[in-house]
Parts: C-alpha cells; structure tokens; sequence
C-alpha cells in the first residue's frame, strides 16, 4: 500500500502497468485522505500480475484500507471513494477484527451452483 498526501494525485495516476506486472505481490493499493463528495479516503488499485489493470471497485483492498483510515481518522465508520475509470462508493465499518463492507454492486454474471450427482450404487 502506498499513501499519498493528495485524493486528486490518486485520482490522476497513470501506473506503467507493464512494471507493476513484475511486482512480487499480488496488487498494489494507492490511497490518500479525503477525496470526492467528502469520502474519508480515496483509492485505487492495480493487479497487473493477476490479469488485473486495475479493479473498478475493490472489496479486498476495503479491508486493508478500513483499518488503516480507521486507525488514523479515529473512527471505525468510513465512506471511501475509488477513483478508478468506473469508480465507486464503499462504505466501511470496522468491527474488531472484521471489517464490514456496504455499497451498491454491479451484477456481472449470474449462474447456479450444484452439488454433484452421487454415484450409482
């Protein structure tokens, strides 16, 4: 995770995808303080190395940045902005060692899971 002074210097990065693809991590969260329709924290995040440019709007990396702005705002109930092409709004509560998540998603696929068929006897 690398955090900025700036939401709008999140916002207006442009990654060489092709060297963050060579990281030995799986992704990489930019954040800052503050940001759009006063979000407690802006970000974005790139997964080049997963087939991931960069994920519209990210619930894992929700998870790490809601301890982290909770710790250092001094609250545990955030709204954080992505400021990715599509963006998004993610509202995050801290509870202990869990972190709740909330928002509006984007349904992209649907389908149905079945259990397999038993053997014959």
């Amino acid at each position: 995770m690398v955090v900025l002074d700036d939401p709008a210097a999140v916002a207006a990065l442009r990654p060489d995808l092709a060297r963050l693809a060579g990281m030995t991590v799986r992704g990489l969260i930019v954040t800052a303080e503050g940001g759009r329709d006063g979000a407690d924290a802006t970000s974005r995040y790139f997964a080049p190395a997963v087939g991931i440019a960069e994920d519209p709007v990210t619930g894992s990396a929700h998870c790490t940045l809601g301890p982290y702005w909770a710790a250092r705002l001094g609250r545990d109930d955030l709204v954080c902005h992505q400021a990715s092409a599509r963006g998004g709004g993610v509202r995050v509560g801290v509870r202990g060692d869990r972190v709740e998540l909330g928002g509006r998603a984007v349904t992209i696929v649907e389908g149905v899971l079945s259990a397999p068929a038993a053997p014959p006897p």
